[in-house]
């Protein structure tokens, strides 16, 4: 047997590398086929860019590794916002260590739609240039690129530096929704009822019931994070400001307790998107628009259906995966789309799902679909681009990617409602600065100063990085080498609490806390309270007697929830002490704060 020669580690690293290039159907190997492959990707990155990288610096976000399909870009539609620089997250980090931290007053929560959306701003969004189908598609696309460094210029020029939030810079993005607004005969603009003016644009609004001669569904998701008056109060002033606009309520979880990310990932299983609340509303909205034009009944049958279903069996069997077809549109077709003006072509009504990144766009979907069909997460620009499904022979659905419209909302804000990845800031601290001015932080989190010693009790002035340190030191968050406190986990954390509606921040709108017993008295709130599927003390504590003994005999579930789940948001759960407090004591839970002041008790 021949004597086997030596094979270092540096030869095998080349050899995986040789192989991976021709797997890729690329020749050379060695440092020529690695810089091959560098520059593939970076004129990919070049094809794939059409942001105004020369007005601003552009950052790229949700950044993906290429594949081996090379006519697949899947970093095409991720997002790009302006990049911040160096000095000014410094300045903010350092800010976030000196400055104390001052409660708020409760009307400050008041906002008008006129503070985010300034009109003269000239905060609109691009428009397609006009075509015809004489022009070639490189033509068009030219005319598109053209037309949004434009409107970039333009918006820049009326905006000192610095003024504006966090928006879209991709132009593919923009040119998806171009696409639905087109083929959409109803356009569904979903938005968080926690900061509905936030996610609601009125040039859009206007466009749509302008132009375009459409009618537009405004969804208010997630009801059940807020308290039912706050709700109804929303409605009535969308409606009052927007008076073409028709508003509903839903939810894709009703009644469901938001203890744990464990408990929410079995009812969600358990229980399935069957059982959200509102399709009946959407439904209703859309026969009051149609007129008859378009045969629903079928929709209304399938609605029927799954309550029946959901009423006997308490689960929404999959045998009707079947049911729901998914259409598929090439690159070309969508771009040289005809922008035709009639409407429920050959009988089929086409809604489509818009709005702001993580507002429940897709998860709206599946609950009207009454299964998954679209991928859910909490991280903005989960929606690469949007998909189209037959919900019934005449009731088609498209799912835009979500869209971040220029404003002048403060970012802070902004990250709190999820607009902007948690994951990719780079200082969070002020974010959890201006939550904790506008919440009950040290009743909620029961956190211990972190210079305060076990033998005195003397209060003691918070920041910013200070609360980051002690809810470090409350979840055992520590650095790998140095096991210091790890205060950005610890920041990200309380964000992403936020953001799933465990720490509850709500904005109101203007005159609220004057008017709020009439909203408290309001005839419409019990349809509110319903449709949120609030449920009695008893029964509260009986379900939770049932997840309890439903944990305790699933111990392999336990091992898994702080893992991402794409399929929810991916977070933190509450420690063993908080777990241990609430199965002794037995309280009722805090519905729209899940570390509640019960909890610190």
């Amino acid at each position: 047997m021949p004597r086997r020669k030596p094979f270092s580690n540096k030869q095998k690293k080349k050899q995986l590398q040789v192989k991976r290039e021709r797997k890729r159907g690329d020749p050379g190997s060695g440092q020529n086929s690695r810089n091959a492959s560098v520059e593939r990707g970076v004129r990919r990155d070049r094809q794939s860019d059409t942001s105004d990288s020369e007005t601003t610096d552009i950052r790229k976000i949700n950044q993906q590794p290429g594949t081996r399909d090379s006519r697949y870009d899947p970093n095409r539609y991720r997002l790009h916002f302006e990049k911040e620089s160096k000095e000014e997250v410094e300045k903010r980090k350092k800010m976030t260590r000196e400055t104390i931290l001052q409660p708020v007053p409760e009307r400050e929560l008041e906002m008008d739609i006129n503070q985010v959306f300034v009109e003269e701003q000239g905060l609109d969004f691009p428009r397609r240039p006009s075509w015809h189908y004489g022009m070639q598609r490189e033509e068009l696309l030219r005319k598109e690129e053209k037309s949004f460094h434009e409107f970039l210029e333009s918006l820049y020029s009326k905006n000192p530096p610095g003024t504006l939030s966090h928006f879209e810079h991709n132009l593919e993005t923009w040119r998806q929704l171009w696409r639905v607004l087109e083929m959409s005969d109803i356009i569904l603009l979903i938005v968080d009822i926690r900061y509905p003016v936030l996610q609601f644009p009125p040039a859009l609004y206007h466009y749509i019931t302008g132009p375009l001669q459409k009618q537009v569904v405004l969804v208010l998701n997630k009801v059940d994070l807020c308290p039912a008056p706050l709700v109804l109060a929303w409605k009535h002033y969308m409606t009052k400001h927007f008076p073409h606009l028709h508003c509903v309520c839903f939810t894709s979880h009703p009644g469901q307790q938001y203890s744990t990310l464990l408990q929410k990932k079995r009812m969600r299983r358990k229980w399935g998107w069957s059982q959200a609340g509102g399709p009946i509303h959407i439904m209703r909205a859309c026969q009051e628009i149609t007129a008859g034009k378009v045969d629903l009944s079928s929709w209304e049958c399938k609605i029927q259906k799954d309550a029946v279903a959901m009423g006997t069996e308490g689960h929404w069997p999959d045998d009707g995966a079947d049911t729901v077809l998914m259409e598929h549109h090439s690159d070309v077709a969508m771009e040289m789309n005809c922008p035709t003006q009639e409407l429920y072509k050959d009988g089929v009504l086409t809604l489509g799902c818009i709005g702001f990144p993580n507002v429940g766009k897709s998860s709206v979907l599946n609950s009207l679909v009454g299964r998954k069909v679209v991928s859910v997460s909490r991280t903005p620009g989960h929606t690469k681009y949007f998909q189209t499904y037959y919900l019934t022979p005449t009731v088609k659905l498209c799912d835009c990617p979500g869209l971040v419209f220029p404003s002048r909302v403060n970012k802070q804000l902004q990250i709190l409602a999820g607009i902007y990845p948690v994951s990719q800031l780079q200082e969070p601290y002020s974010s959890v600065g201006f939550l904790c001015e506008r919440t009950p932080f040290l009743s909620v989190l029961k956190l211990t100063h972190p210079e305060q010693s076990p033998c005195t009790q003397q209060d003691h002035s918070w920041t910013a990085w200070d609360v980051c340190e002690a809810w470090a030191e409350r979840r055992g968050y520590k650095t790998a080498k140095a096991a210091r406190n790890d205060v950005y986990r610890a920041a990200n954390s309380l964000l992403r609490l936020t953001i799933d509606g465990r720490l509850c921040l709500c904005l109101r709108p203007p005159g609220y806390a004057l008017n709020k017993d009439q909203w408290e008295s309001h005839p419409e709130l019990a349809e509110i309270v319903t449709l949120q599927g609030r449920r009695t003390e008893e029964e509260e504590s009986s379900e939770r007697e049932e997840e309890e003994d439903e944990s305790s005999s699933e111990p392999e579930e336990e091992d898994d929830r702080d893992a991402d789940d794409d399929e929810d948001a991916d977070g933190d759960d509450e420690d063993e002490s908080v777990r241990s407090d609430r199965k002794s004591k037995g309280f009722t839970l805090n519905m729209f704060g899940v570390l509640g002041e019960n909890e610190c008790e």
